[in-house]
């Protein structure tokens, strides 16, 4: 009889629970609150989605541009144009008329229909804006585009203790010290504060011989004597072992 009285009473314990729903179970994902109607599930995933999103983002950083890498031919916009420079000259919607010269010794490109014209001593947009005017005798609103392919006019020769010798091609206004840098920087024999520079000049002798102190520049205040290189300067840095003294 007792028996039969527990079981009842577990009978009924078991029906007003599951009535009641304290006997369901349910998976809820941690952090997200289930709403009636809604799948959990798909909520769940939604927000760990955007989660893996904005950690990828916030480890990116801000402002972020890629870097392009420089052409081998970039020149200022004030460099000259010299003899044996080799040019790339486009006429917009014209091929026949677009070609790749070398300026000659004598400082003349030759061109279609306009024949030879000078390119010395100009810019690429003042010789383009000449080339312009002149096609405009024959082609109607004529777009003329140079760029430089190659600088074989312009150069800096530097020697001794230096990482690379060589000669350097000048695109663009270039200092003492730049000049130094482009051919690697000094060897550790480097006499840095005998540094020669020798200089083609018009007037007679012929040429001109500078020298400079990488001491005086950087820690003097000597400025003055990081002056600008010219096309066809010769730099020298002599070793220590080379250098004599007055009175040796």
């Amino acid at each position: 009889m007792k028996y039969t009285l527990y079981l009842f009473a577990v009978l009924f314990w078991m029906g007003v629970s599951a009535e009641s729903g304290w006997c369901e179970t349910r998976a809820v994902p941690l952090g997200v609150q289930g709403k009636p109607g809604t799948d959990t599930t798909s909520s769940f995933l939604a927000a760990n989605q955007g989660d893996k999103v904005a950690a990828q983002v916030s480890k990116e950083p801000t402002g972020a541009v890629p870097l392009l890498e420089k052409p081998s031919n970039a020149v200022s916009s004030e460099y000259v144009i010299g003899a044996e420079d080799v040019l790339d000259i486009t006429v917009w919607r014209n091929p026949d008329l677009s070609k790749q010269v070398q300026v000659r010794p004598d400082g003349r490109i030759s061109m279609p229909i306009i024949r030879d014209i000078v390119a010395v001593g100009k810019t690429p947009t003042q010789l383009a804006d000449e080339m312009t005017v002149k096609f405009k005798e024959y082609v109607q609103n004529p777009v003329v585009a140079i760029s430089l392919n190659q600088v074989n006019s312009s150069n800096i020769f530097l020697l001794g203790e230096v990482a690379n010798p060589g000669k350097y091609p000048l695109k663009s206004k270039t200092t003492l010290l730049q000049g130094i840098t482009m051919a690697g920087g000094f060897k550790e024999t480097a006499a840095r504060n005998q540094i020669v520079i020798f200089r083609f000049i018009e007037t007679a002798p012929g040429m001109k011989r500078f020298t400079a102190s990488y001491d005086d520049i950087v820690l003097r205040s000597g400025i003055s004597d990081n002056f600008e290189l010219k096309p066809g300067d010769t730099l020298v840095v002599p070793s220590e072992s080379m250098v004599v003294f007055p009175g040796r």
